[in-house]
């Protein structure tokens, strides 16, 4: 039978203690110092009888061995000792230990039977270990014992401090946050035996992070301890938090973490403005939406709390004005809402209001979460263009109106308080074919050349006003001009027509069917009358039928068509139209004499050539021919000289007399030169029509005329008609001189009040010249008087 027990020695009696504790026994002495224990049913029986009351002693539980962990001493440790009952101490037995660590960190002696451990153990490396031993004879090796398993327990010593596995921690705590809010649960771990003593009992403090926070000292749980923590006054927090283990008795073991705790943000603090006013400019040109300023509201609160809604809630400028909200910024930006004029209002004074979208109903006490402050705004002068009243006009003209003839009053003004005088002009680009004209001081526009509805019947002109003093101002209006029609076109065959009438053709057979176009475009609509030409109202061999639908038909009057009697007919249409006045033209049809099948089919339109008679020879035919060309070699030569003789050009004095051409050789005769121009002239009616060809040399450049002199709206319409009609005659006739009715005199001429002050006439020498006249002509020559010397009476110069 196997046996175990360990040696009761001062090395040893915490370790024996230990297996006490955990075996139970009541009778260990006995049975350690013997190294045997006897079975439990005959202690049993010893005590039935006599000890009915008394409590069973238990046996000792061989096959278990308890050896502390983390020895350190030199020599083995002790574990216990093997036994069996058939070991007489006389050496022939022989242990034999095996299984878990056999012979490398347990041994035995195979003669005694004592088992040490020859390492270093760790509990929590490895709790226990299971082996299995066998006695055998020495002498024969045969088994003498059964092989028997038991295990080897470490048991737990305090050698290993708590540990926060999950630190650092971070977390956050809203701000304001009542006493005893929780923040964290912080958990320490211990690697020794929780189910031994108090080595794996953890008990947690707080080393650092009073008085703001508290800790649980079981759970770890950590809390506010302080109340009214104000983010914005300390944002974040460094707590320390140490786990003791041995329920942190004195000797016992201690591990910290960090925790970092932030204070989340609230909305406990209501935005404020930093300027109770605010001084603002801008340009009356700024276009609507441009930025006008920037106005903010501090708010200590940051995110969702710091949200910042701005609004006009008051002042004389809420239709002028809009501000909008910056959400990256949180800023209010003012901007122009309506177009600004400084004439009219110089400035104006807005009440901004800043408010918090986002509000804590628990917070409201410290409120009101809104504030204002107050924008005045100045607008500033700008030198602006001039402003057409109104900004577009539509205008209809009939294509038949004459040239000079005003179609719109275009006006414009200065909008600025100087109210600069405002000079018209048009946009060439606009206008390229030059049809129409304004006059520069009036704003009158005029037709310059005649119009064609059919040619162009929308003119799309940009007329530009020019402020006098700052000739960069330049505004522009829209002029549309709509050209209406009037009935100048007469109607025309749609294409040239051509018939086939049969020699075979009945009377009253249709033979063709005509239409006609018109270029104009009346109203009511195009409706075209047909007849024939008084000239053939009675052919006797084709009549007309107007179908009145813009159609005719052409009916034969008779038959017996024949190709060798008149192969060709042509007939001459009249088409009018019902235009007010009515216009017509005469169309031609040529219908072809053929000859056709019975079924009507065209076999053949061309008449047989007649023979030449016999007694026409060649050589009369080649005398002719020579006679022919004789002749047209005499009237080429008569062309050519008439084409290189010289004609003087003559002008006609009736006819221009507008346009005399006055010769100065010497210094201008003053006021009495204006007797080389009657203006009478101008009052004569046109001459001439116009010529229709355009002169590709020169544009008329109609704004010179009032380019420099200066010209008012009551001039005369019938004078100004007739010029711009004869300067639109120069400049279509190619041959025409040209036409100068500007006569300007920069100097002063004999009939002025100084004569000439033309050197031609004066002597060579200044000493044969007397200048003491110039003293007699006033003030105004005084400079002259002293420039030239002349002296008073005294000798000195006046």
């Amino acid at each position: 039978m196997w046996t175990a027990g360990r040696m009761s020695n001062a090395k040893n009696l915490l370790g024996l203690g230990v297996s006490l504790y955990f075996w139970g026994l009541m009778d260990v002495t006995t049975s350690v110092l013997s190294g045997s224990a006897r079975p439990l049913s005959e202690r049993q029986e010893d005590h039935l009888s006599d000890k009915q009351h008394q409590r069973m002693k238990r046996s000792w539980v061989w096959n278990q061995f308890f050896v502390l962990e983390e020895y350190t001493g030199t020599d083995p440790l002790y574990v216990g000792k093997l036994h069996s009952d058939m070991d007489r101490g006389d050496g022939s037995i022989k242990y034999i230990l095996s299984g878990e660590g056999a012979g490398i960190v347990f041994t035995i002696d195979d003669t005694t039977g004592d088992i040490h451990a020859i390492q270093r153990l760790d509990r929590e490396e490895r709790s226990q270990y299971t082996l299995r031993a066998q006695a055998l004879d020495r002498r024969t090796g045969r088994p003498m014992e059964p092989e028997s398993e038991f295990i080897i327990k470490i048991q737990d010593i305090n050698d290993n401090e708590p540990k926060f596995l999950d630190g650092p921690y971070v977390a956050s705590v809203p701000e304001m946050s009542p006493v005893g809010t929780s923040v964290i649960q912080v958990t320490a771990t211990d690697a020794d035996d929780p189910t031994y003593g108090n080595s794996a009992r953890v008990v947690y403090s707080i080393l650092q992070g009073q008085p703001y926070f508290s800790v649980d000292s079981r759970t770890g749980l950590i809390r506010t301890a302080l109340m009214n923590m104000d983010r914005e006054a300390k944002e974040y927090y460094e707590v320390i938090i140490q786990a003791k283990d041995m329920g942190g008795q004195l000797g016992g073991l201690a591990g910290t973490t960090t925790v970092n705790i932030t204070l989340s943000d609230v909305n406990d603090n209501p935005p404020r403005f930093p300027q109770k006013h605010y001084q603002m400019s801008v340009l009356e040109s700024a276009p609507v939406s441009s930025t006008v300023g920037r106005v903010v509201a501090k708010d200590l609160d940051e995110g969702i709390n710091a949200e910042m809604k701005y609004s006009l809630v008051d002042g004389d400028g809420l239709d002028v004005f809009d501000i909008n909200t910056d959400p990256n910024y949180q800023v209010g930006i003012i901007t122009v809402r309506k177009p600004l004029s400084f004439e009219s209002k110089k400035s104006y004074t807005l009440k901004v209001e800043g408010a918090n979208p986002h509000l804590e109903m628990r917070f409201l006490n410290l409120g009101p979460f809104r504030d204002t402050t107050t924008v005045h705004i100045s607008v500033e002068d700008v030198d602006e263009p001039p402003v057409f009243e109104p900004s577009f006009h539509f205008v209809e003209v009939p294509e038949d109106v004459e040239i000079g003839t005003t179609i719109q009053i275009i006006s414009a003004k200065d909008p600025d308080l100087t109210n600069n005088s405002i000079r018209y002009s048009i946009d060439r680009s606009s206008d390229p074919g030059r049809f129409f004209y304004v006059d520069i001081t009036s704003g009158a526009l005029m037709t310059a050349r005649p119009l064609d509805r059919e040619d162009v019947s929308w003119h799309n002109i940009t007329v530009l006003a020019m402020e006098l003093n700052n000739p960069l101002q330049v505004g522009s209006v829209s002029v549309t001009v709509k050209v209406l029609d009037v009935n100048d076109n007469a109607p025309e065959f749609v294409r040239f027509y051509e018939a086939f009438v049969c020699e075979n053709a009945k009377a009253g057979q249709l033979i063709q069917t005509v239409s006609a176009t018109d270029r104009d475009d009346p109203q009511e609509g195009q409706h075209f009358y047909y007849s024939l030409a008084p000239e053939a109202a009675n052919n006797p061999n084709f009549t007309l039928r107007d179908n009145q639908d813009n159609t005719a038909w052409i009916l034969t009057r008779r038959s017996g068509f024949r190709q060798h009697e008149q192969n060709t007919f042509y007939l001459p249409i009249l088409i009018s139209d019902n235009g007010r006045p009515m216009l017509s033209s005469t169309g031609t049809l040529t219908v072809h004499v053929c000859s056709c099948d019975d079924d009507g089919m065209v076999m053949s339109c061309t008449a047989e050539a007649y023979v030449l008679p016999v007694s026409l020879s060649r050589g009369a035919l080649i005398a002719i021919l020579a006679c022919i060309f004789v002749l047209l070699v005499l009237v080429l030569l008569i062309l050519s000289m008439r084409r290189h003789r010289k004609q003087p050009y003559v002008i006609d004095e009736e006819e221009n007399i507008h346009e005399n051409i006055v010769r100065y050789d010497d210094e201008g005769g003053g006021e009495e030169d204006t007797e080389a121009f009657d203006i009478a002239a101008m009052w004569n009616p046109r001459e001439a029509q116009l010529m229709v060809k355009n002169r590709q040399d020169m544009l008329p450049e109609i704004e010179s005329l009032s380019r420099y002199v200066p010209q008012t709206c009551m001039m005369d319409n019938n004078v100004h008609n007739y010029v711009l009609a004869k300067l639109y005659e120069a400049d279509m006739d190619l041959w025409a001189p040209p036409f100068d009715s500007l006569q300007t005199y920069m100097f002063e001429g004999n009939g002025s009040v100084a004569e000439s002050l033309s050197s031609l006439q004066s002597v060579t020498t200044d000493s044969d010249q007397s200048y003491d006249y110039l003293t007699d002509w006033g003030p105004r020559f005084k400079k002259l008087a002293e420039m030239y010397g002349a002296t008073d009476s005294s000798g000195a110069l006046w």
